[in-house]
């Protein structure tokens, strides 16, 4: 009888471990098992997003308000085109600008909002217009580097 609650307990262990791990996996990967009804859509387009990918973060001062659902490039203007879903209690002004910005020297991209002085806001669907691409290392370098055989 002993040795069929320890087998139990064991079980019951495994268990509540598994879930424990696919638990953590859901929030270090960003992915939610919830619906967000709770956001809105805005679109922000880039010259160069230098690795930034869907579900990476977008925050302001620091504090992630929101995601990158979708990148898509505009083969009419050839720039690429990302959808971000905001979190509806955080209101955006019309002259907000975005950033593709690196976390630590070789981290993660992720965008970062910068709120203006616009009385007028952002709503469901607008384009942020002040956009700055990614800056890329490699490029920055071979700049340098160049510069310094002239």
């Amino acid at each position: 009888m002993q040795n069929k609650s320890l087998e139990m307990s064991v079980g019951a262990f495994l268990v509540a471990g598994i879930l424990t791990l696919v638990l953590l996996a859901f929030k270090v990967s960003g992915l939610n098992y919830k619906a967000n009804a709770d956001t809105y859509t805005l679109y922000a387009r880039f010259e160069n997003l230098a690795g930034l990918t869907e579900r990476a973060k977008v925050s302001m001062s620091g504090v992630t308000i929101g995601r990158v659902v979708d990148i898509q490039l505009d083969t009419e203007d050839y720039v690429a085109v990302v959808t971000l879903a905001i979190q509806k209690n955080v209101p955006l002004s019309l002259d907000t600008s975005a950033s593709v910005l690196t976390s630590g020297l070789l981290g993660e991209k992720y965008i970062g909002l910068s709120v203006g002085a616009e009385e007028e806001l952002l709503r469901n669907g607008d384009n942020i217009d002040d956009t700055q691409s990614a800056i890329v290392l490699e490029e920055l370098i071979g700049q340098f580097l160049f510069s310094r055989s002239e």
